[in-house]
């Protein structure tokens, strides 16, 4: 895969006992071999490796439960596209209203931690790649898209307060200021500093007193 200039490549090097490993997990022992013919341009691969480039340019900053994500997205892509399994739909259940709540309530307590999927999974009593499709399926977002918003419906809350802008990021788990701002404005369309003066400004404040 290029980006920025035709010497600069992703290139993944995968087991193919951790593909095996996947299928027999996802319940699909018979799983034996991948098929590709010749050069393929691969975009939804393309997709995955540009989702992880500013984690490759930041690895300091890199969620694990990020990557864990983008990893298992991989896993299923090879094994359906180029292994010919098929998972019918009829078999993709959801959490339990039990393993929802201990999902969003462990998600909720670390807020501001890193962790593996394996053991937010296992606190479901699931295994990974079964979790992950459950609780997609259950809120219609991954663990880690859950967690962004949470995040940032928790930075919303602190904001209303006097807390400098950097330490509400630091608050809500995220590396700095400039980390806050990117996530807060992908997922609401502007930055904290400017839902914080939309908040106080006297139109705001007559239109909405009890904000």
């Amino acid at each position: 895969m290029c980006y920025l200039s035709a010497f600069d490549r992703v290139s993944f090097h995968i087991p193919f006992l951790s593909v095996q490993d996947f299928a027999r997990e996802a319940g699909r022992p018979e799983f034996n071999s991948l098929h590709c013919s010749g050069a393929t341009q691969d975009t939804i691969l393309n997709g995955l490796a540009q989702a992880l480039l500013p984690a490759l340019a930041n690895p300091q900053r890199a969620c694990q439960l990020f990557l864990e994500q983008i990893g298992l997205a991989i896993l299923v892509h090879l094994t359906q596209t180029y292994g010919g399994l098929h998972f019918p739909a009829d078999q993709k259940g959801t959490l339990a209203a039990w393993q929802e709540e201990r999902a969003t309530e462990f998600l909720a307590a670390h807020v501001a931690g890193d962790f593996s999927l394996d053991i937010l999974a296992g606190t479901c009593q699931l295994s990974r790649s079964y979790f992950s499709k459950a609780f997609k399926q259950s809120f219609g977002k991954t663990p880690y898209r859950w967690l962004l918003e949470y995040r940032v419906g928790r930075a919303k809350e602190l904001l209303r307060s006097d807390m400098p802008i950097s330490q509400v990021a630091l608050e809500c788990g995220f590396s700095d200021q400039s980390h806050l701002t990117r996530v807060f404005s992908m997922i609401l369309g502007e930055t904290p500093g400017q839902w914080r003066r939309a908040l106080r400004s006297p139109i705001t404040s007559m239109a909405c007193p009890n904000l």
